[in-house]
């Protein structure tokens, strides 16, 4: 049974990627697909052998994994694409509480690939448009808000210092170091990745070129006075396909003109099939760390 889910992960994870970095879209057949293989294989050997684990342990990664899909969905992380997968991956491997278990180590080593891999996408993107990136990265760093913000990080990161000096524990001091470092990396990462995603993933487009899901960053509307109303924007996560009709109607009536600006997400899909090749070669990552 492992063999067959493995198989069926890496060929669908393989095609979705191929798709995901081609169309930017991720069919449902392919998620939705490794749901039904998961949870219908599981179902078969349940009754075969007459043990609830196949199919308990299916329904808990399928339950777990759609909870963190829709947190990231949610929270704008996420393209409905990559959260379908997540689910499929949830309902093939299953989930119990064990450290060991291969959803579980799948899960850590894929928030660890996904991090190094959406960096090198991101520096990727900013290296082809670097002239762009440039003007948006200064644009930002003298920004009233960021220049507050880099006034508190400057401050964080003296106390830390000082607080340091006043430990005598070495491990102590570098646990101080460390956190140090890493709220410089993360806010320097987080001005990169804002300057990446201005100069490198908006585009603006005719109604005609909308595709469901295609993430609207700011406010639509149509009309004028009393007529005037909101048709989507960025708070409906993703604009649907009546959103679309309705805008290329109001074109063609006249009622609305100018383009769309929306934002083009890193295809994230890849990371999973990294992640899913590195966790059957190396386990989970952390465990063999240390």
């Amino acid at each position: 049974m492992e063999a067959l889910f493995l198989i069926t992960g890496l060929a669908a994870l393989a095609l979705a990627s191929y798709l995901d970095i081609k169309t930017r879209e991720v069919p449902d057949f392919l998620s939705y697909g490794m749901v039904f293989i998961g949870i219908g294989y599981r179902s078969v050997y349940s009754l075969a052998y007459w043990d609830h684990s196949y199919i308990t342990e299916g329904l808990a990664g399928l339950l777990v994994f759609f909870g963190l899909s829709y947190v990231m969905f949610y929270s704008g992380q996420w393209g409905g694409g990559d959260s379908k997968v997540l689910m499929g991956i949830g309902a093939l491997f299953g989930l119990r509480p064990d450290f060991y278990n291969f959803n579980i180590a799948f899960l850590i080593n894929t928030l660890i690939v996904g991090a190094v891999y959406g960096l090198v996408w991101s520096i990727v993107l900013a290296a082809s448009r670097r002239r762009s990136f440039a003007n948006e990265l200064k644009e930002i760093i003298h920004e009233k808000d960021m220049l507050r913000l880099r006034k508190f990080m400057l401050l964080l990161v003296i106390t830390l210092i000082i607080i340091s000096l006043f430990i005598s524990d070495a491990k102590l001091k570098l646990i101080f170091f460390i956190f140090i470092a890493i709220s410089l990396f993360a806010y320097y990462t987080w001005i990169f990745t804002k300057a990446v995603e201005r100069s490198c993933l908006l585009k603006s487009v005719n109604p005609e070129q909308l595709t469901e899901g295609d993430w609207i960053v700011d406010d639509i509307f149509a009309g004028s006075g009393k007529d005037r109303k909101r048709i989507a924007g960025p708070k409906d996560l993703g604009i649907e396909m009546k959103q679309i009709k309705e805008l290329i109607a109001l074109k063609r009536r006249g009622k609305f003109k100018g383009k769309i600006l929306i934002k083009e997400g890193i295809p994230f899909v890849p990371s999973f099939l990294l992640g899913l090749i590195l966790t059957y070669l190396c386990g989970n990552l952390i465990l063999a760390v240390l």
